[in-house]
């Protein structure tokens, strides 16, 4: 069992990594399309900021592994389970350039296994959770759901009155002047964008390793670890420093692995842009992002940031957003939740029926 145990936080870390690679478009796409930093300097900004980002905090980690769903069903074949549907969702949008959201995928997959190992009880998924500590709601409607439709309606709207607002202020600047401003402006709203990405989306994973880790120990696994293993020990669900370390670092080297597919989709096919529209793009989404992660909201940086840019574009005119291409995209988002919820469904069904019965 402690190897399987080993394995799952392995597979864990797999879908971090992937989750580095497709998601680097969103850090980087716009810097690269402006032609402000060539793709290889993009991307170590980019790894550099999400390193950073994914140190920050574990409001989100939270939310994962202890607020979607009730953790007394959750077992490791649970956690294998959600983490192959995740996987498997992940690879097929990469292999089509669609940037699908990560995060609902990981969350989708969540729900089915979990709804899975509970043998069809719709009650394990926590659709709404008073908590008293904020007086706001948690749960998968106010966690997920709802930021689902809000996050890229505020990219759409913040995107465009940015650069809106931008229009008015520098109208009577020459173009060559406004270029090289925000030529430099660009690389601080690049680097946020990266920040603000590791903030949220390396904290999902996190999340998982800490779920997987309080499972064991909660089931009785640990009870005979070595000493130099207790470590692993987690009585309570806390996210320790060594799991965020490990996912920072992998979150890192995913996104140092590139995602160019993707790249080439945000940075060239949704919208033709200059370092202006990029500042906007990115400095909205950063923004949207931040405010998203402060109360522990597993926002699609995928979603923000696509929607930022179609914003931002709509500024140059209606024609100017190619909406074929949007089109792929948002049929993509609409579906991440419940295919992955259906992949780890029948993932964690076969694992029961094959290794459990």
């Amino acid at each position: 069992m402690l190897i399987l145990i080993l394995f799952v936080i392995l597979v864990a870390l797999i879908f971090e990594y992937i989750n580095g690679f497709h998601d680097t478009a969103n850090s980087i796409a716009t810097t690269v399309s402006t032609k402000v930093l060539t793709p290889r300097q993009a991307v170590v900004m980019a790894t550099c900021f999400n390193l950073l980002g994914a140190l920050a905090g574990v409001s989100v980690a939270k939310t994962i592994g202890q607020g979607l769903v009730d953790t007394q069903y959750v077992s490791i074949y649970t956690i294998l389970s959600a983490l192959i549907g995740a996987i498997i969702w992940n690879l097929l949008t990469w292999w089509l350039a669609l940037p699908s959201s990560s995060s609902h995928a990981l969350v989708g997959a969540l729900c089915g296994a979990t709804l899975a190992s509970a043998h069809d009880k719709w009650s394990v998924i926590h659709w709404v959770v008073p908590n008293a500590k904020t007086g706001l709601d948690d749960g998968l409607w106010p966690k997920v759901i709802f930021p689902m439709f809000a996050s890229p309606a505020a990219g759409f709207i913040i995107g465009a009155l940015l650069m809106g607002l931008l229009v008015v202020l520098l109208h009577k600047l020459r173009p060559q002047l406004i270029n090289k401003i925000f030529s430099k402006a660009q690389l601080a709203s690049a680097a946020w964008i990266g920040f603000s990405h590791g903030t949220n989306d390396a904290q999902k994973t996190m999340g998982i390793i800490a779920l997987i880790l309080f499972t064991a120990t909660q089931d009785g696994t640990f009870k005979q670890l070595p000493e130099w293993l207790q470590f692993l020990n987690t009585p309570e669900f806390t996210v320790a420093l060594w799991v965020k370390v490990t996912c920072a670092l992998t979150m890192a080297a995913g996104t140092a692995g590139g995602g160019w597919r993707i790249i080439r989709t945000m940075g060239h096919k949704i919208v033709r842009m200059q370092p202006i529209h990029g500042f906007a793009a990115q400095t909205t989404a950063a923004a949207v992002i931040q405010v998203a992660t402060h109360w522990g909201i597993p926002l699609s940086t995928t979603h923000v940031i696509s929607t930022s840019i179609m914003g931002v574009g709509t500024i140059k005119r209606m024609s100017a957003v190619k909406w074929g291409v949007v089109g792929r995209i948002v049929w993509a988002w609409v579906l991440t939740i419940p295919v992955t919820a259906i992949l780890a469904y029948w993932t964690q069904r076969l694992i029961m029926r094959a290794w459990l019965t």
